[in-house]
């Protein structure tokens, strides 16, 4: 195929034909809520839309409740996976793989066929060694399998990403909150109380409990909140391998943090929220940084990856791996009612000027027509077949 791809857009009542197979992984819930809402945006503008993933993100995320079709990838073996798979992008007019596992799946399993490959990177895969060796060969074979990398963040075009044909950033954009009226104040008290906080301040964070996430110099941070008074309690919604060390290092430290699990309720944590902290290694497009900013919550972030562009001066950034500038920053926020009040208001002039989630199915589909009209171009069958 051919790297030059048309611009000529498909038209509109050539779409109701168009089958395009999204393939998700069980990773981020950012990449899972992307996926639901590109599958209701692309199928309410007359496309055929199948989503392949594991069965828990069906049940997670609803995608047949959009209208998409669903095929379980939960196969013992990536071979019965890959199976599935091929079978399901059989009329596929392009398939769309969100992550390094779901491009290396859809680029082995479409070999051999005329059927174009976009790949979004939503994170980037966190390895040493070896294994980071391996995972970057991988990176590589997918980026040139496909036909264009979209990446949620302008390191993930730009850095580990070389041998793609085309690169481009393609922000991606999360469901808007509803913000709950201002007479609801006692939804937000009954919140606070529930978690035992009425009369101190409240911390949310929330994601995977893995290394990634900074939880480590996070709990360092909450070491310093102890002597605090009132003493601010941290809550962790999010669940992973690293839960049974977190929890010891809390009893064994008396930290006052509390592991919640996983929740649906994140955005009404963050309405009840003082502060949100965002501690990450690294971030593309941090869901958690949208949430809070869209919640008009004061947040506390570590400056990495996608996150400086994304919240631009609506945040307080600090290193990654500083507790005592995390702590510190927390700290003078609780003490500063002004300064919650201003963060708030920046975050959420932040948010008006991100892209919506019709933006983003609407730079998803060009580049679907664009392909599409290469493909017919080049003298490949059409998105019917």
């Amino acid at each position: 195929m051919s790297s030059t791809v048309s611009n000529t857009p498909v038209p509109p009542h050539a779409r109701s034909s168009l089958h395009a197979v999204q393939v998700l992984g069980a990773g981020s819930s950012g990449s899972g809520v992307h996926v639901r809402s590109l599958s209701a945006g692309l199928v309410a503008r007359g496309l055929r839309v199948t989503v392949c993933g594991p069965w828990s993100a069906e049940q997670g995320y609803g995608f047949t409740q959009t209208g998409a079709r669903f095929t379980g990838l939960d196969a013992l073996t990536d071979a019965g996976s890959m199976a599935s798979l091929r079978r399901a992008t059989q009329e596929a007019a392009l398939v769309h793989a969100h992550g390094l596992r779901s491009g290396l799946l859809a680029a082995v399993a479409l070999r051999g066929r005329n059927v174009p490959l976009i790949v979004t990177w939503h994170t980037r895969v966190d390895a040493e060694g070896a294994r980071a060796r391996l995972v970057r060969l991988m990176e590589r074979r997918v980026a040139r399998a496909a036909a264009i990398v979209l990446g949620a963040s302008s390191d993930l075009v730009a850095g580990p990403r070389r041998g793609a044909r085309d690169a481009r950033l393609a922000p991606v954009a999360v469901p808007a909150p509803r913000r709950p009226p201002e007479t609801a104040d006692g939804r937000r008290q009954k919140a606070r109380a529930e978690l035992g906080v009425v009369e101190r301040p409240l911390l949310v964070t929330a994601g995977r409990l893995e290394a990634m996430a900074g939880h480590g110099p996070l709990l360092d941070a909450a070491r310093r909140w102890r002597v605090l008074d009132p003493r601010p309690l941290l809550v962790v919604a999010g669940e992973g391998p690293d839960r049974a060390v977190l929890q010891r290092r809390i009893d064994t430290e008396g930290l006052p943090v509390r592991l919640l699990g996983r929740r649906e309720d994140v955005p009404q944590l963050l309405s009840a929220a003082d502060v949100a902290v965002l501690s990450s290694r690294w971030e593309a497009r941090s869901l958690l940084a949208q949430e809070a900013l869209h919640a008009g919550v004061p947040l506390v972030a570590t400056a990495v990856g996608g996150v400086p562009e994304l919240v631009g001066e609506a945040a307080e950034l600090v290193p990654y791996g500083d507790p005592e500038a995390l702590a510190d920053a927390v700290t003078g926020l609780l003490a500063d009612p002004v300064r919650r009040v201003e963060l708030a208001t920046a975050g959420r002039a932040r948010t008006a000027g991100w892209p919506t989630e019709d933006d983003t199915v609407a730079h998803v589909l060009s580049v679907y027509d664009e392909l599409v009209q290469t493909f017919l171009r080049e003298g490949v069958d059409g998105p019917g077949r």
